[in-house]
């Protein structure tokens, strides 16, 4: 990507294009769709919540079977649909608009719907025109995790207000999940004087850990995620090299903290290593410079070296 500052937007990108009816209709249909699979797995959570039993475990299948013989119950995970889905919204569609300010070719925001543990793989949008400016690259790079971290806050700080204390609640069941600082200091403050441990995270509270954790990854320095694009923003010819040295750390989290580092870093290394070459040799300002280091503190923030663990294993 290019500077933005010495083109005028309209004359220099010219691949934005409206999208059509019929690809409007497929983004529709893969958000219902998401929509049902997370508000099943929400309904889950929600259940044990109430019952307070660990968030997943071996009664999920209990809680499963009551959502199948009564249907309603499927509105008790609303909260954590809604709320997760608005997260990933915003994070998209930050990327987005800001591809449409500057007529850059993209996509309306893909939801993946999956039988995973939060009902999805997540979402992405599709850039199909070439950028051509470092600073273009940095502002579609940086606006979908600065979104996104702007909706998940207030539904930490709504969810954790919701939650409840159970001693030992988080480290019973067989996954355990990992505390960023975000969730710590929110908790302090909801919570003070309660260990973190002893906190059930609300199903809403639950999403915006979800939130915290998509954030930190696509922040990650690394190929073509979002920390990707900023780091070649700000390093261009340094990029391939440190991409390769954060794939690196993480085979070392792995090893030390948590397997799935181990899947991360090879997913990245055959899938997401390339970058598109960008021949701009201009400088970001200042301004540009401060966002990337609100962005470092984003990734701090939200990161935590043993996101999940299977209990009995690293």
């Amino acid at each position: 990507m290019s500077p933005a500052g010495p083109y005028p937007a309209a004359a220099t990108y010219s691949y934005y294009s409206r999208p059509r009816r019929r690809s409007v209709a497929l983004h529709a249909a893969l958000l219902l769709l998401t929509l049902l699979t997370t508000t099943a797995m929400g309904a889950r959570l929600a259940i044990n919540f109430e019952q307070n039993l660990p968030a997943f475990s071996d009664h999920d299948f209990q809680a499963l079977m009551q959502i199948v013989r009564n249907p309603a119950l499927l509105l008790m995970g609303l909260p954590f649909s809604l709320t997760l889905l608005t997260i990933l919204m915003a994070h998209e569609l930050g990327h987005y608009f800001a591809c449409v300010y500057y007529r850059v070719d993209a996509t309306l925001p893909y939801f993946l719907p999956a039988p995973t543990l939060i009902g999805t793989f997540g979402a992405f949008i599709r850039i199909r025109s070439p950028i051509y400016s470092r600073a273009v690259l940095f502002d579609i790079g940086i606006a979908g995790p600065l979104a996104g971290f702007l909706f998940l806050l207030p539904a930490l700080a709504i969810g954790l207000a919701n939650s409840k204390v159970l001693p030992g609640i988080a480290v019973q069941g067989d996954l355990i999940f990992g505390a960023p600082l975000m969730e710590r200091w929110v908790t302090a403050l909801v919570f003070p004087g309660v260990a973190g441990s002893d906190v059930y995270l609300h199903p809403v509270a639950r999403a915006a850990w979800v939130g915290l954790l998509a954030t930190a990854l696509n922040l990650l320095p690394i190929g073509q995620l979002d920390g990707g694009h900023i780091l070649y923003a700000l390093l261009g010819k340094h990029h391939k090299l440190l991409s390769r040295f954060f794939v690196l750390v993480l085979v070392v989290l792995g090893l030390t903290y948590s397997y799935s580092w181990l899947l991360w870093a090879l997913l990245l290394l055959v899938f997401g290593m390339r970058h598109p070459v960008i021949h701009d040799p201009g400088r970001l300002g200042g301004g540009r410079k401060r966002l990337a280091l609100l962005a470092l503190l984003i990734f701090v923030v939200s990161f935590t070296v043993s996101p999940v663990e299977i209990s009995g294993f690293q």
